[in-house]
């Protein structure tokens, strides 16, 4: 056998114009944002970063759409070797942990905010008390009253961990369990209990994204906190907010999965799409764990 076949084939794709059409979508995505939030801020209207968010989206979910068609036809024309499926759950496994990296960020300053910053300004430690207090300042965790109440008026109150956020930690939790059953179906060559686990899956993702939606209205309109009632709500909102897009992410991934397994893919020793899916589940349910000690129940 000579040097060369030892080697297995990489399969290289040929040039695409996908990669663009994801770039576009991800600007306007955060273009679109940026300019809503900017509007609505400053309490005009907000129409023109609503359509460019919307159209963002779109893009990205078409260039998806067609960027896993791709993928999924490449896998079935036997393309891909032993060593490109490695890559693939390299790939994956650096995106989760880029993932981790960024909530990390969220998480590390809520902690330097709630344990350094509050007491700095309440005048512990070698500082001494900040020149910029107002007379009102209590140093403590949740910080209910801002520097300037007028504009940035402070929550009336703060969501408790035992309503709402219990609820949607028994979903998640429970829809780990339900993944993992769905693929226990997989490896058993069971494709029923592979669809019906899933669906259960989807199912639990989608009740967790509606109560989280009624959590926010409830505390914009009843308890008043919103993105400019000060740190907490802002740390509130960005961590809690920015997982909510991520179970939106999975959730679509996981209906992808759904429609293959439904027409017959996926086997036992073919099963990265499904796997990969799974891991960012169960990653989004961890952050989630985290989000319910770290935001909820010590933040209350």
């Amino acid at each position: 056998m000579s040097t060369q076949d030892a080697y297995e084939e990489y399969y290289v794709p040929h040039n695409s114009k996908l990669p663009i059409f994801a770039s576009l979508g991800i600007f306007l995505t955060l273009y679109g944002m940026g300019n809503m939030f900017n509007e609505m801020s400053a309490g005009v209207d907000s129409s023109f970063g609503e359509i460019v968010f919307l159209l963002g989206g779109l893009v990205m979910g078409t260039t998806l759409f067609f960027w896993f068609a791709q993928v999924i036809k490449e896998n079935h024309e036997k393309l891909y070797s032993n060593q490109l499926n490695r890559s693939f759950v390299w790939g994956m496994s650096w995106f989760i942990f880029s993932e981790v990296m960024f909530f990390a960020a969220f998480f590390g300053a809520l902690f330097y905010v709630r344990m350094f910053v509050v007491g700095w300004l309440g005048g512990e430690g070698e500082r001494g008390p900040s020149d910029m207090l107002w007379p009102e300042y209590t140093p403590e965790w949740p910080l209910m009253n801002t520097p300037d109440p007028e504009r940035f008026p402070g929550p009336q109150a703060i969501i408790s961990p035992w309503g709402l956020p219990l609820v949607n930690t028994i979903l998640l939790v429970t829809s780990s369990v339900t993944i993992t059953i769905a693929h226990h179906g997989l490896n058993d060559g069971n494709r029923k209990k592979l669809i019906n686990w899933l669906v259960a899956t989807i199912a639990l993702g989608v009740v967790f994204l509606f109560v989280q939606a009624y959590e926010y209205y409830h505390a914009y309109n009843d308890l008043g906190l919103t993105l400019g009632s000060g740190i907490f709500g802002t740390t509130f909102f960005m961590l809690t907010g920015f997982h909510g897009a991520h179970v939106t992410l999975g959730t679509f991934m996981l209906i992808i999965m759904l429609f293959r397994a439904i027409k017959g893919h996926f086997s036992k020793e073919d099963c990265f799409g499904f796997e990969a899916a799974a891991w960012y589940w169960h990653f989004v349910d961890v952050v989630w764990l985290g989000l319910f000690v770290f935001v909820y129940v010590l933040g209350s």
